[in-house]
């Protein structure tokens, strides 16, 4: 009988231990549940990433949310003829540019602003190019950084003719591309298009927010969106300044 109480004791006492141990399964079962919904609330919660003082991304948040207006609206000539003198130095906006961003440069004989040849390190695709004016001229393209087109459905198209002329031929909307990347882009904005050199990204994309501030001009949310998630990765890149 003593043994048979002793081996009674002994499943009861396994009992107990295995039921103890089912308990605090559940209950740290239970935390865990209870802790990764705590860190998911949390992360719902959590803040945009926050740009460095001067920065564009800290500029991004200065930018208005809107759709496109009168798309259909939209001309080139309402941005007056091409590559006008604006800042009259007697040079016409393309060559300006190409002596900014151009290297080794040679002018055209008897002409100080006619680029007649140079060496672009092109920031859309990180190719080095060389420009040779002539017939394959447009192998270097001027760029609008904000397009004249994207510029009239987010403002623009209200603008008076001086304006629209200003931001046309303004040094902070341009830059010296490799042609074909520049057409590639056409009108379209951040959300749809960016340059294959990752490189440059950060740049281009300040650049554009530098100019929408500058002339007051607004962003549609998938914009916005893709601007920001391009500056987070570089939140102390700074906003551009300069131009006419």
């Amino acid at each position: 009988m003593a043994a048979a109480s002793d081996s009674n004791k002994s499943l009861s006492e396994q009992l107990g231990k295995r039921k103890a141990l089912q308990v605090t399964l559940v209950v740290i079962a239970a935390l865990v549940l209870a802790g990764n919904f705590v860190l998911k609330s949390l992360g719902d919660a959590s803040t945009p990433a926050e740009g460095a003082e001067g920065s564009a991304l800290e500029a991004l948040s200065q930018l208005d949310i809107g759709e496109w207006e009168d798309e259909d609206g939209y001309d080139r000539d309402e941005f007056g003829t091409a590559w006008k003198d604006v800042d009259h130095n007697s040079c016409d906006t393309r060559n300006d540019i190409l002596a900014r961003d151009l290297e080794n440069l040679e002018y055209t004989e008897g002409d100080s602003c006619q680029i007649s040849s140079g060496t672009l390190e092109d920031p859309y695709t990180g190719d080095e190019i060389d420009f040779e004016r002539g017939p394959h001229s447009g192998d270097v393209q001027i760029d609008h950084i904000v397009a004249l087109k994207n510029a009239w459905v987010t403002g623009a198209y209200a603008w008076d003719q001086e304006e629209r002329e200003q931001i046309a031929n303004d040094p902070l909307n341009l830059v010296a591309s490799d042609g074909p990347a520049n057409m590639g882009k056409g009108a379209d904005d951040t959300s749809e298009w960016l340059p294959d050199n990752g490189s440059y990204r950060c740049e281009y994309v300040a650049a554009q927010v530098a100019v929408k501030i500058k002339y007051d001009l607004w962003v549609t949310q998938d914009e916005h969106d893709a601007m920001a998630d391009v500056l987070t990765s570089c939140p102390s890149e700074p906003l551009p300044t300069g131009g006419l």
